[in-house]
This record gives C-alpha cells, structure tokens and sequence, in this order.
C-alpha cells in the first residue's frame, strides 16, 4: 500500500519564545469569533480551554462528530497569563494535512487572528506583544495523555 505524501511529513511544532499575547479586548474578540466559526455550526474552528484546533471542513459525522473531517493543526494557549483576561499563545502545531493545505505555524495563527478581522487590523502572530512566561505546560496535555494509555 503506498503512503500518501501527507503521511510522510512529521508535525511542525513550534515552541513560541516569547509567548505571543492578546490583550483582554483583543482576547475577546479572537475567542467570540473563534466561537461564530466553530466547527459544529459550519466553521473550521474548534476553540476550548487550552487549544484551538483548525480543520478543513465543519464537522460533519453523525450527531456532530468529526465525520471526515481532518485536523490541520493547533494553537495552544493559556487564558487569563499573563494577567487576568489576557490569552497567550506559546505553542503552535500544524498536522501532515495542514502542511499539505499549505500551512506553516505562522498562516495557522494568522487565520486564527483573521477569523476576528485583526489581521486586517494588522494583527498578525509577528506584531503581537511577546511576554516571557515561565508556567506555560512542558507537553501537550493531550499527547501525555495518549502516550500513558
């Protein structure tokens, strides 16, 4: 069986040094319209706690699962880090599939950015304020996880 080219790229992950930070009002917008484009209301983006996840097509499984929908890659983030109401963003990943899409870590964040018309503010993952965070988490929780089963 022949592998496709997407199963032979590694996940790009990138650590970000300095975290990039949204400001509380920006924060709030880039979550709100996280929200408006979320994967179970016909939007490629799915936003929780720690991490945004982009897709290629909504979900569209039975019951609102995934269905064939694939994972093109992830931003982590932590809320209320620095301070209060503000979100950082210290991890990027872009899947196989994401490369294949033609996205690299800073695309990924610049359509999460975009989503909430910032970038078209000027906002992009490069001009976003940077801050030194020492109590950002080492792994991906998720991966942790998987690997302890």
């Amino acid at each position: 069986m022949e592998q496709t080219s997407a199963s032979r790229l590694q996940e790009q992950v990138e650590i970000i040094r300095p975290a990039a930070v949204l400001e509380s009002r920006v924060a709030t917008q880039v979550l709100n319209h996280l929200r408006d484009q979320d994967v179970s209301l016909g939007g490629v983006w799915n936003a929780s706690a720690s991490v945004w996840q982009r897709y290629d097509v909504p979900w569209n499984g039975v019951g609102g699962t995934r269905g064939t929908s694939v994972l093109l890659g992830t931003v982590a983030v932590m809320y209320d880090t620095p301070v209060r109401h503000e979100v950082t963003i210290y991890r990027v990943t872009v899947t196989p599939a994401g490369q294949e899409f033609g996205l690299t870590v800073e695309l990924l964040c610049n359509d999460a950015l975009k989503v909430a018309g910032l970038t078209l503010a000027g906002l992009t993952l490069a001009g976003c304020p940077r801050a030194e965070v020492s109590n950002m988490p080492r792994t991906d929780p998720f991966k942790a996880r998987v690997a302890g089963q």
